[in-house]
């Protein structure tokens, strides 16, 4: 009872069950079409077959659709709010959602492009919302808990993921593959996260940095003293205004930030970088095609973090995961060679097929706590005010790129690699993991205006090595404890780790 009372008290509380249940949404929607792309009935409807290249057009022109509703809603949410924007997002989503139910819903003429116009218009919103949300999380947050928090909400995209599995599953086997229903129920059972989140939505504040960006500091501190408390605002209130007035005048454009040279040209590439080695990963296949990963280590088709990233930092998490995830892809392509020769070898299916699919939920339990919410919660520390629903529009975009990409080459290469494209994930992690070691600076424990430092120090050294910046300063995470400088990396982290649940 006192955990539910505290939390119809505390609005920072609300703030992470709202943005975990749009982060799920955008989970839901990654793993909604796994089953879907197998269901007969569907295939039929749309007019091709499960081989067709035309499966991996549909999946991946959603994530077009995302590249695009990452600029138009980062552009509304900074011109009419980060709510208003939010709003306009799920909108967008659930209107999408509800044209891809309708496809081929008693008519055939047609299906096909009723799905591709439902997959784009859903894209947009979907886009828009991994666009504005993590950045009106960041803004409410404070800096040494944005990635408890950012995390928290992350850790519901792996529940929207399994909730669009298991009701992909569970329809699937209680239907059969020739029910229209059996794709039809896990479409539009999505609309519960929307509808959910316009219910609440109002009842949250606005962010305060957007409000005294925009000239209504009154309203900031209103927002402020319901985030923070009375005593703590005043202080706050005092620090955005400042950073306002540092900042004011400065526009950035999209064309600035992609200019070589210019202040936000640094951040950017980090931004960007961070991204496509998120989908080097490998786990953009994983999560739209489970089923056919499954049927490569041996098995049918049916029988297919957050306290960390503040206590260790960004960087280790994205490094560690790196290996883990190289290492196994590399076993995932020993099991699946041995599951695809199993019969000229003697070796029973379940004998390899078990593990790899162990070694597959390792995997994931490695990219969930290193690359899942680590490269969206990045941009939103990294840039000014002026840019950072910009910077994170920039991330949502070059996603969606990566993952159209992604979604698009991975049947291709199911048909031509099988188990070996296991082997090329492993080689995409090893790069992911040494980019990142050599140039991602540490954000974690410090302030937007810390961070921006980095980049003027990096100018300043000549090199955006990390290593060579101000010492290598920017490697380390910074711990508040009684000592200053390395010392402050000698905290246990144990202790780090219970500061974070408190």
């Amino acid at each position: 009872m006192s955990f539910f009372t505290s939390f119809i008290t505390d609005k920072k509380k609300q703030v992470v069950l709202f943005s975990s249940t749009a982060i799920a949404l955008y989970g839901y929607d990654q793993g909604m079409m796994s089953l879907i792309n197998t269901n007969d009935d569907y295939l039929s409807t749309m007019g091709i077959a499960e081989s067709d290249p035309l499966v991996g057009v549909i999946v991946s022109v959603y994530y077009l659709g995302c590249a695009v509703g990452a600029v138009l809603f980062s552009w509304f949410a900074d011109k009419y709010g980060r709510k208003k924007g939010i709003l306009a997002c799920l909108a967008t989503a659930a209107l999408g959602n509800v044209i891809m139910f309708v496809a081929g819903l008693g008519y055939d003429q047609g299906a096909l492009a009723v799905m591709f116009i439902g997959r784009i218009v859903m894209g947009l919103g979907v886009g828009g919302v991994d666009s504005v949300v993590p950045v009106y999380s960041s803004e409410l947050s404070s800096d040494d808990s944005r990635g408890k928090a950012l995390a928290q909400e992350f850790q519901m995209n792996i529940f929207g993921l399994n909730l669009a599995f298991a009701i992909n599953l569970g329809v699937t086997v209680a239907l059969g593959k020739w029910n229209q229903w059996a794709w039809r129920i896990p479409i539009i059972s999505m609309q519960v996260f929307p509808f959910a989140m316009f219910a609440v939505i109002e009842k949250l504040p606005e962010s305060p940095r957007w409000l005294v960006y925009n000239d209504k500091p009154d309203v900031a501190l209103h927002s402020l003293e319901a985030l923070f408390g009375e005593d703590e605002s005043k202080e706050r209130i005092e620090e955005l205004k400042e950073a306002h007035k540092s900042e004011s005048g400065e526009s950035v454009s999209y064309w600035d930030m992609l200019t070589p040279g210019h202040t936000q040209w640094h951040p950017t590439v980090i931004t960007i970088m961070g991204q496509i080695n998120q989908a080097l990963t490998g786990y953009g296949a994983v999560s739209v095609y489970g089923p056919q990963i499954a049927e490569l280590l041996g098995f049918g088709v049916r029988e297919s973090e957050y306290l960390t990233m503040d206590a260790m930092g960004r960087r280790k998490l994205l490094v560690g995961a790196s290996l883990w995830l190289g290492v196994c892809f590399g076993l995932m392509t020993l099991f699946g060679g041995l599951a695809m020769n199993a019969d000229s070898l003697g070796i029973p299916v379940p004998a390899v097929a078990i593990p790899g699919m162990v070694v597959l939920y390792i995997a994931t339990g490695a990219f969930g706590i290193g690359w899942l919410a680590t490269v969206w919660l990045i941009p939103t520390e990294i840039f000014p005010t002026t840019a950072r629903a910009q910077g994170t529009a920039v991330s949502v975009i070059i996603w969606g790129l990566a993952n159209f990409a992604v979604t698009l080459l991975t049947p291709i290469m199911f048909n031509n690699l099988k188990f070996w494209i296991f082997l090329v994930f492993c080689g995409t992690n090893a790069f992911a993991g040494i980019w990142t070691y050599v140039y991602l600076p540490e954000s974690g424990n410090r302030s937007f205006e810390e961070n921006q430092d980095f980049f003027k120090d990096a100018k300043e050294a000549g090199t955006w090595r990390v290593s060579k910046v101000k010492g290598g300063e920017y490697k380390r995470l910074p711990y508040p404890t009684s000592g200053e400088g390395d010392n402050a990396e000698q905290e246990p982290l144990l202790n780090r780790i219970r500061d974070q649940i408190r």
